[in-house]
């Protein structure tokens, strides 16, 4: 039986990566490297800020890009962007069943609550866990786990939601069965990390009879 949700939340409750990769290659450029959408995908997309510029910009004050970069891809998403289709009908029965839902992310704080502002669902979770609060942020399970303890779930009882492959180890690792998004990765990837199985979005046909198998409704 579900008792909760748990949601990843850039590329997953919203198609905010073309944003973040636009902002990374804009601050890369502007510090003499020049990056791509692909190499946003495979070697930026789903890390924490703190290691990829520790990574890529070892002497430089990456906190400051970080705080630098963030500015400039809330900048570029603006207040009223629009949520992943699908999202908000998929709330909707969470509701009604009286699933518990909660979203687990590595964005910055200031970042996750600007993005759920932006898309009309700040007050419809019951928690927000923030990697950088936790004691290690994905791929390791520290936030998912937290997200279980916050809404009082096993992770039997709950269901994650990821476009990531370091989120889907996460909450994977975390016992929690995954989906993934294919929001910016293909099916192949995101099962390789750990998933369960993909939606294109939460109207891809495929997520009713994942819910009413998982929930118990199927017959």
């Amino acid at each position: 039986m579900i008792q909760a949700l748990l949601f990843d939340l850039d590329g997953t409750l919203l198609a905010s990566d073309p944003l973040h990769a636009r902002a990374f290659m804009d601050q890369f450029a502007a510090h003499g490297r020049e990056i791509d959408e692909a190499f946003y995908n495979t070697r930026i997309h789903g890390r924490l800020n703190a290691e990829i510029f520790a990574e890529f910009f070892p002497g430089a004050d990456g906190a400051a890009m970080a705080e630098e970069k963030e500015a400039a891809f809330r900048d570029l998403l603006g207040h009223d962007a629009p949520p992943m289709p699908g999202l908000l009908a998929l709330l909707d029965r969470a509701d009604q069943a009286g699933w518990a839902k909660a979203v687990v992310t590595n964005a910055p704080r200031v970042n996750a609550e600007f993005m759920l502002s932006s898309i009309g669902v700040a007050a419809r979770f019951d928690t927000l866990v923030v990697s950088d609060e936790c004691s290690a942020g994905k791929p390791d399970p520290a936030p998912y786990l937290e997200g279980l303890r916050r809404v009082g779930a096993q992770p039997d009882t709950a269901l994650a939601f990821e476009d990531s492959p370091s989120g889907i180890r996460a909450a994977v690792a975390a016992g929690i069965p995954t989906l993934g998004l294919r929001s910016t990765l293909d099916d192949a990837t995101l099962r390789a990390a750990g998933a369960t199985a993909t939606l294109a979005d939460f109207t891809d046909p495929a997520l009713g009879p994942l819910l009413d198998r998982q929930s118990g409704a199927a017959a």
